[in-house]
């Protein structure tokens, strides 16, 4: 069977593109900042959707596994719905495996390829910052920055949304090897001031955990996520 595309498909095929490829800009935050010892993660916490304001205490941060954790950034439906696919079944190979977990290499591959395989059935519209802590890696942290067509790169700093705007020059600034986790949490806090006064939509609640050699603690919050 051959179907034959006129200009108008063509056109329209064209504006489909172009709306997928806006969604990588969305009003959702998040941070990531590797440190020596371990790597710190930063979200908004504000679900939103058009002019209509859901709630400002969600977390955006999903535990993978002791020592492993993702922020994410999309529709509150993707957003829950990747994250708990991809937490669970990482759950799942643990007690498959008599306890074994996944490197946060691992981790990020198994993530990364979950989003491409998705592009021809129903694609997660979410942008991810994998981050973790792994004994046998030098500096212990690594961090993964994934967006929704599927690419990876490990990265020392990442930021998701339209934050990459205002705060990629700071973190690339501010940054440095073999910096602490106090001098990670100050870059994280300093992005947020940043876009607390530049940027057009107000984000007044920001959620911060920190992955290290101790797990995955949560450091701050500007709404407890426990009231939902």
């Amino acid at each position: 069977l051959h179907l034959r595309l006129t200009s108008a498909d063509d056109d329209l095929l064209d504006e489909q593109s172009c709306q997928q490829r806006t969604t990588n800009n969305t009003m959702d935050t998040v941070f990531g900042v590797a440190f020596k010892g371990g790597v710190v993660l930063a979200t908004d916490q504000v679900n939103a959707r058009s002019i209509l304001m859901y709630q400002q205490n969600l977390d955006k941060i999903a535990e993978l596994s002791s020592h492993s954790a993702m922020g994410v950034s999309g529709p509150n439906c993707d957003l829950v719905n990747f994250s708990e696919y991809i937490s669970k079944n990482l759950k799942l190979y643990e007690l498959s495996n008599d306890g074994v977990q996944l490197s946060t290499h691992a981790q990020a591959n198994f993530c990364r390829g979950e989003l491409a395989k998705a592009l021809r059935k129903g694609p997660f519209q979410v942008n991810v910052i994998l981050g973790g802590y792994d004994a046998k890696v030098p500096n212990g942290g690594s961090l993964y920055v994934m967006d929704y067509l599927g690419s990876c790169v490990k990265a020392n700093y990442g930021a998701q949304g339209y934050a990459s705007n205002f705060c990629l020059s700071i973190m690339d600034r501010d940054w440095d090897e073999g910096m602490t986790e106090e001098q990670a949490v100050t870059l994280v806090e300093k992005c947020i001031k940043e876009l607390q006064m530049r940027f057009l939509i107000n984000q007044s609640n920001f959620i911060t955990k920190v992955i290290d050699k101790d797990g995955v603690r949560t450091l701050s919050y500007g709404s407890d996520p426990a009231d939902n």
